[in-house]
Formats: structure tokens, sequence, C-alpha cells
């Protein structure tokens, strides 16, 4: 993540339930591959009959699979999520019109985060 530069601090919970999730699935892929590997097993039911049912393992599996490739695309690790990421890096900063008029009066500075024009100017005696 940190070559790709999209490593934040913030983001080390959902890392680390990427990392969890991804040794479940290795696990998982083990005890699939041990009972045979096979998608669709024989199941007998409390009557007797002989179903057949799809392996748990690989009902598992399929739900990791969509979970780890959600994960990772939030975090940017696959080419659509770091596109979208990069995507929104470069995006141009969108004023508003209020703000846009405002400057074009004459407002030269523009307010700090979470200050509007008016107060700074308020605050300024003028």
């Amino acid at each position: 993540m940190k070559s790709l530069s999209v490593y934040r601090k913030e983001f080390s919970h959902v890392i680390i339930l990427l990392a969890r999730m991804l040794y479940d699935y290795e696990e998982t892929l083990n005890r699939f591959e041990e009972s045979g590997g096979k998608v669709v097993i024989r199941h007998t039911n409390k009557a007797g009959a002989v179903n057949g049912v799809k392996n748990p393992y690989y009902q598992t599996l399929e739900g990791l699979r969509i979970s780890i490739l959600s994960y990772a695309r939030e975090l940017g690790l696959t080419p659509a999520g770091l596109k979208k990421i990069n995507d929104a890096s470069i995006r141009p900063e969108k004023h508003s019109v209020l703000a846009e008029a405002l400057l074009s009066l004459g407002g030269h500075e523009e307010a700090p985060p979470g200050k509007t024009r008016a107060r700074k100017v308020a605050a300024n005696g003028g």
C-alpha cells in the first residue's frame, strides 16, 4: 500500500480485517482441497435420502472471495480501486458559485477552512 501511495494509518483496522480474511481464505482453501476439492458433495439428510449439495468449504470460499475483493478495492489494492483513489486525488477542488462571486467583488484572500469570508471581514472590522 505504501508503494502505491494509498496507505493511511487510519486504515489499520480495515487492513487487519483484510489480513484475517486472507488467512481464513488460505485455511479454508486447504481444507477444501483436503476434502477432495469437489464443489458438490453428497449429503445424507435425516430421512436417509442422499442429495447433492454445495460443499460448505466452497460456499465459505465464495463468501470470502467477495469480501476480500471488496476490502481490497476500498483500500486501492485493485486496478479499479486504485483508479478511483487516483481520480479522486487529482479531481479539481470545487468552488461554490457564491464563493466565486464574493471573490470577484474584491476578495483576494481565501478564508481558512471552517471560516467564511464574511466572518473574516467582520472580525477585521470591515
